[in-house]
């Protein structure tokens, strides 16, 4: 009997070192390159390196140029607005302006998330970058329905059985086909792709629009984080589940607008988010405390050589 219990026992360890080797394998791009760039030329990529899931497969072909190495952070660890505030405070200034050319490729069509395993490898070989996360509970502003059981008029459940295409067009298609598809809407006018949060046309000029299909609140919450500038971070605590889609509009960098949960000001011609949010999505905003996850560089470094 013992002789059969030691095949086995070895089988299984031989077994679970190869899935130990696929793992790393498939997290790490097969070639990668890192230059600085002290270029004046406009940072540009092959796909979009934000927080969203919009990607048209690129066959394993990574090329970005011309961005802070903060960017490509921001994209390797998928960080929106409430882990962006944190990690800000905690870089040194040239992660932020110091820009560079990542060109890697790997094996087969790995989806958006392989690369983004693949480049937190990366940064870990190049820039010796350290990260760990931490629960912490903070002062939050919480998304509530302001009317229990309610949305608001642009606000809605996503449908499953709506089509909802995460390919972004190649630049042959967008210029057969202006405007631009990626504004191109679907009923409601609600934009066409799905799974990120995407700029819209302004219906008055000076007003900042934007749209979203398939996506959760928490995500729209921690997304508008970044921008809303109201000093604490933004959860979602409706309680509502599932994805939705959603547009909102109101008056960007809006110095005079009230603080949160103040009457609005009838004098005033501007619409402030809070005030966007409550009557066009029917949510309010209410200050609460809440658990934030945040992300702590313990070590960073400028890179190494190719």
């Amino acid at each position: 009997m013992t002789p059969v219990r030691m095949r086995v026992v070895k089988i299984t360890i031989a077994a679970a070192a190869s899935a130990l080797a696929l793992v790393a394998q498939s997290s790490t791009f097969d070639v990668a390159s890192v230059k600085p760039n002290k270029s004046n030329d406009p940072p540009q990529a092959n796909m979009p390196i934000g927080p969203g899931d919009v990607y048209t497969p690129t066959g394993g072909y990574f090329n970005a140029s011309n961005f802070p190495l903060v960017t490509y952070i921001f994209f390797a660890y998928k960080i929106k607005g409430n882990q962006g505030q944190y990690l800000l405070e905690q870089l040194p200034d040239w992660v932020k302006t110091e820009r560079f050319d990542i060109q890697a490729r790997a094996s087969g069509n790995p989806s958006k998330d392989a690369i983004r395993m693949m480049m937190r490898t990366l940064l870990t070989g190049r820039f010796k970058l350290a990260i760990h996360t931490e629960a912490r509970e903070v002062p939050v502003l919480a998304f509530v329905l302001a009317k229990p059981g309610k949305m608001g008029p642009q606000l809605r459940q996503h449908s499953p059985d709506s089509p909802c295409s995460t390919a972004t067009p190649s630049p042959a298609e967008q210029a057969a086909a202006p405007p631009q598809p990626l504004l191109a809407t679907v009923d409601g006018g609600f934009p066409a792709l799905c799974n990120g949060i995407f700029g819209m046309p302004p219906t008055v000029p000076g007003q900042q629009r934007v749209g979203a299909r398939n996506v959760t609140l928490a995500f729209i919450a921690d997304s508008l984080s970044a921008s809303a500038g109201l000093g604490r971070p933004m959860v979602d605590q409706t309680g509502l589940a599932g994805s939705v889609d959603f547009l909102l509009e109101w008056t960007p960098d809006n110095r005079n607008a009230p603080q949160p949960g103040a009457e609005p000001n009838a004098e005033s011609n501007t619409l402030t988010l809070e005030q966007a949010l409550r009557d066009q999505l029917g949510i309010k905003l209410e200050s609460r405390k809440g658990n934030v996850d945040v992300l702590v560089v313990d070590h960073i470094e400028r890179p190494s050589e190719n």
